[in-house]
C-alpha cells in the first residue's frame, strides 16, 4: 500500500482556516492537497425530489416508484448476486432520461464492467463514448479517503453527474488507514451527496454465499436512506436469485419478494414468490398453494 500523507493547519494569525487532517500527495509538478470534505458547506440550489425509474416497472413497484433524488440506496447482497447489474440498470435508464452518472469501480476493471454490460445489452461503451457515463477504476491502494471524495466532488460540481455509483464498498473500506474512521468519511460523503440532489448507489458484498452465513463486514445499513436486499435460493437443484426492499426512509415501498432474473435481454423482476417462504433466510419452504397472507 502507497504511503498515506496529511497535513494539519495548527495556526493561521488573522484568517479563518479548515481544522482537522487533510490528505495530500506528492505528484510530479508538486503537492496535491485534498481539503477535509465537510458537507454542509455544500448545497446546491433547491432542487426537487424527482423519482428517476429504473426502467424496469417491477423494481419500481419494489422501491416504490424508483429511486429519489438527494438520496442513497444500497445494493446488498453475496457476490454473484446481481448488484453491479441492477447498478447499471439504474444507469442505463438515467443516461437514457439525459442524466449523467459517474460510476467509481474498485472491485473490476473498466473493460469487464463495460463488456459485461454490452453481454447484457446496457449500451455502455456508446454511453461512455458520449460522455454521458465516466468510469473510473479506483485503486484503494493508492489512493485515500479523502482524495477518493475530492474526484466524487469534481465528478458532481464540474460533470454535473447526477447518479454517482460506489461499487462496492468492501474496496472503499480498503482504502481506510483504519476502520474506525470509515463511517465518518462516508457519513460526509453520502450527506454531501444527498445536498447536492444526487441519486447515490452503493454496493456492498455480503460474506457467505446461501443459508443463514450470509454476513456483512461491516454494518452500514442506517448510512442509507434505502436498502434492496438481493439473495439467492434454490429450487428444483436450480439457483435463483431474489430482490426485496428492506428499507425506504423517503416513502412507502412494497415488502414483497420477487424473482430477480439476469439474461441477455437484462434484468428482469418476475411475480411476487407467494409459493415460498424462508427466501431471505435460506430456510426455503415451499407451499403448494400460495399463502393467504402474501
Amino acid at each position: 500500500m502507497a504511503p498515506r500523507r496529511r497535513l494539519r493547519v495548527r495556526k493561521l494569525r488573522e484568517s479563518e482556516f479548515r481544522d482537522g487532517y487533510h490528505e495530500f500527495a506528492i505528484r510530479k509538478g508538486g503537492l496535491a492537497v485534498f481539503p477535509r470534505l465537510v458537507a454542509a458547506e455544500h448545497r446546491r440550489e433547491p432542487f426537487k425530489t424527482v423519482t428517476g425509474s429504473s426502467g424496469v416497472a417491477e423494481l419500481d413497484q419494489l422501491l416504490g416508484g424508483g429511486m429519489d433524488r438527494g438520496t442513497s440506496t444500497l445494493l446488498l447482497g453475496p457476490a454473484g448476486v446481481g448488484k453491479s447489474t441492477l447498478a447499471a440498470q439504474y444507469v442505463k435508464a438515467a443516461v437514457e432520461r439525459g442524466e449523467h452518472a459517474a460510476l467509481f469501480i474498485f472491485d473490476e476493471v473498466p473493460n469487464t464492467y463495460i463488456v459485461r454490460g454490452e453481454g447484457l445489452g446496457m449500451g455502455v461503451a456508446e454511453h461512455i463514448a458520449q460522455g454521458r457515463i465516466s468510469l473510473r477504476q479506483v485503486d484503494p491502494a493508492a489512493m485515500g479517503p479523502g482524495e477518493f471524495a475530492h474526484l466524487v466532488r469534481a465528478a458532481v460540481e464540474r460533470q454535473k453527474a447526477d447518479v454517482v455509483v460506489i461499487d462496492s464498498l468492501n474496496g472503499y473500506m480498503s482504502a481506510m488507514p483504519d476502520e474506525r474512521f470509515l463511517h465518518a468519511h462516508l457519513h460526509e460523503l453520502l450527506a454531501y451527496l444527498n445536498q447536492m440532489g444526487v441519486v447515490t448507489i452503493l454496493v456492498m458484498t455480503q460474506q457467505g454465499i446461501l443459508g443463514s452465513n450470509v454476513s456483512s463486514p461491516l454494518d452500514l445499513s442506517y448510512l442509507a436512506d434505502t436498502i434492496v436486499l438481493l439473495r439467492y435460493f434454490e429450487v428444483a437443484s436450480e439457483v435463483r436469485q431474489a430482490v426485496s426492499v428492506v428499507k425506504r426512509r423517503t416513502g412507502p415501498h412494497e415488502r414483497t419478494i420477487r424473482e430477480l432474473r439476469i439474461g441477455p435481454r437484462g434484468v428482469e423482476v418476475g411475480d411476487v414468490l407467494r409459493s415460498f417462504s424462508g427466501v431471505l433466510s435460506g430456510h426455503l419452504t415451499f407451499h403448494a398453494e400460495p399463502r393467504a397472507d402474501s
